[in-house]
């Protein structure tokens, strides 16, 4: 356990099988893997509310986004883009499918190496998840948790290249 608490945040343990001397004894080696890159950042951000539409018009007036329809399977959520037309930086999303029950709130989707992990410390320290773990496609995955003041926000990990 002490050991864990030395690590790096976010850090990857992995057991190499390969073996070093140490003295005259050979010893098992293991190795602390820097996190992926962007581990800790906000990755994503988006809000969902009961008429998408409506707040899409809203930010697309107000910040001057532009947006580009996601099927969603019946209805459309939206990626949202600077006026430049870069990467989008934002979604707007309904209220409807894997988003009932969400909060209409700003949702930061914060960047962790290993979704699994990260979900087991929110509830180990207080935390709760406020979804099950779930599937972004070939982007990765995600899990909605709710922090220990009751903040909520979303963690997100990477799919492997």
């Amino acid at each position: 356990m002490a050991s864990a608490r030395k690590r790096k945040a976010g850090a990857v343990r992995k057991k190499k099988k390969a073996s070093a001397r140490v003295g005259s004894k050979k010893r098992r080696v293991e190795e602390v893997v820097a996190p992926p890159q962007n581990v800790g950042k906000i990755g994503w951000l988006d809000v969902t509310v009961p008429d998408a539409p409506k707040l899409r018009d809203f930010y697309k007036r107000v910040v001057g986004w532009g947006s580009t329809g996601v099927e969603m399977g019946g209805y459309e959520d939206y990626m949202m883009s600077p006026p430049n037309g870069a990467d989008a930086v934002a979604g707007i999303c309904n209220s409807r499918g894997p988003n009932v029950g969400l909060p209409a709130v700003w949702l930061p989707y914060f960047t962790v190496a290993d979704v699994e992990a990260s979900a087991r410390q929110v509830e180990v320290l207080g935390g709760r998840l406020r979804t099950p773990i779930r599937s972004m496609g070939s982007m990765g995955r995600y899990v909605v948790i709710e922090d220990v003041c009751g903040a909520v926000a979303a963690l997100f990990q990477a799919a492997e290249e």
